[in-house]
């Protein structure tokens, strides 16, 4: 498999915190990679960036053969890579379904001329996001779910619905940021599932996670992150097997 996302040399600071310090990693297409270290290793700092949501200081990112590094979020986004968050963020007054039908880009219901010209282009375009998110949330166990407020989500649902939303842009790479944080352990083997069923459906998955055991049954490499810097990188075998890892993370990592 060739390689989606190459980071090469990649650091940012901030003040006197080097957060990201000569970063090189890479990602294959059609893979499942995990991404762990300690807190304030700079995994979330690394998200970010890849997404465009902050600026590295220097260091090239290509995704797909193309550098991406100094790119706008929505830029980044456009080329299909996508992101989830720590914290769901959710549009809580609307439903579940109406924050998926809003993902779509260049809705023509959006444009001022749907106002001058309304009609059966707007409620066939309509029918359409809604057949398509009816069918993501189908595949991430939440269409019981379909007509309530967000809010009123538990916080591990809140969590399929910011997978759900990646989902609805079907990107080539989607970057999930832990999560299985503070959800509970029969919603954590729902989750893998989504995952496994994302991943099988041709995205490829990049995946910052504390819990071992859903890196080491979900992902077919890992790469462990020191300071910004990576250390080490290899199958979840080799990765238990690495001395340094196991010293300096994987003890000091909650399982």
């Amino acid at each position: 498999m060739s390689n989606l996302l190459e980071i090469a040399g990649l650091n940012k600071r901030f003040g006197g915190l080097q957060a990201v310090d000569r970063c090189e990693l890479s990602v294959r297409e059609g893979s499942i990679t995990g991404l762990i270290g300690p807190n304030g290793a700079g995994k979330t700092t690394l998200f970010s960036i890849i997404s465009g949501f902050t600026k590295p200081d220097s260091g090239q990112i290509r995704f797909g053969g193309r550098r991406i590094e100094g790119l706008g979020a929505y830029e980044v986004a456009r080329r299909g890579l996508r992101r989830t968050f720590q914290i769901p963020r959710e549009l809580k007054e609307m439903s579940v379904l109406e924050n998926l039908m809003l993902v779509p880009e260049g809705q023509f219901g959006d444009r001022l001329l749907s106002v001058l010209l309304p009609g059966a282009r707007v409620r066939q375009e309509e029918q359409v996001n809604e057949a398509a998110a009816r069918e993501v949330l189908e595949t991430v166990g939440l269409a019981e779910k379909a007509d309530i407020a967000a809010a009123r989500l538990s916080g591990g649902q809140k969590k399929l619905l910011e997978l759900a939303r990646c989902l609805m842009s079907r990107p080539r790479l989607m970057l999930l940021d832990e999560p299985t944080a503070g959800v509970n352990p029969t919603l954590i083997r729902h989750l893998m599932k989504v995952m496994q069923k994302v991943h099988a459906s041709g995205i490829t998955l990049l995946i910052i996670e504390h819990n071992m055991n859903v890196i080491m049954e979900l992902c077919e490499r890992v790469v462990v992150l020191d300071r910004g810097h990576v250390i080490a990188a290899g199958t979840p075998a080799e990765i238990q097997q690495n001395k340094q890892v196991l010293d300096a993370y994987l003890g000091g990592v909650d399982a």
